[in-house]
């Protein structure tokens, strides 16, 4: 009797096995993205902005950021990657090397973005905000700024204007 009660694990552990193997390969697909590390109200912001995230922006599906992150969000393939807690951008920084007073910034329903050039396309960051969020869209989705549009809800609702 015990000979088959093994014998039964066994054929249900196999497959088990196989199935988390393969579930690990299937994590392949997560995208790499450098989770910041608000604390306090910034981090309370960041985790109720993840909650107000849509499942798309500009028609690209919600994907897995790696490591999995409540400051974290990517969409598509290449990903757009929202990061929330950042620093705030070097080109708003006094005494910067890419201090800026005169950087480009604009409204988004709502929401003011500060935009800068990247080798492949824009990175946004909110600025008039409590806390900094930064959306880096690949120039194969341009015009990058499309994404904001999806994204202006979740931020007015969560990271309360002020600086």
């Amino acid at each position: 009797m015990l000979g088959r009660v093994i014998s039964s694990s066994r054929r249900l552990l196999v497959p088990a096995l196989l199935t988390v193997a393969f579930a690990a390969v299937g994590c392949s697909s997560s995208v790499p993205t450098a989770a910041p590390a608000p604390e306090g109200d910034s981090a309370r912001q960041c985790r109720a902005l993840q909650k107000e995230l849509p499942r798309t922006v500009d028609g690209l599906e919600r994907g897995t950021a790696d490591p999995v992150s409540d400051f974290t969000a990517v969409w598509g393939d290449p990903a757009v990657k929202l990061r929330c807690g950042v620093p705030k951008p070097a080109v708003l920084t006094p005494g910067s090397e890419h201090y800026n007073p005169g950087a480009d910034a604009a409204e988004v329903d709502g929401v003011d973005w500060l935009f800068e050039r990247q080798d492949d396309g824009y990175r946004f960051t909110t600025v008039l905000r409590k806390t900094y969020v930064e959306v880096s869209v690949p120039g194969k989705y341009a015009p990058e700024v499309d994404v904001l549009t999806d994204l202006a809800d979740a931020v007015r609702k969560t990271v309360p204007a002020g600086v």
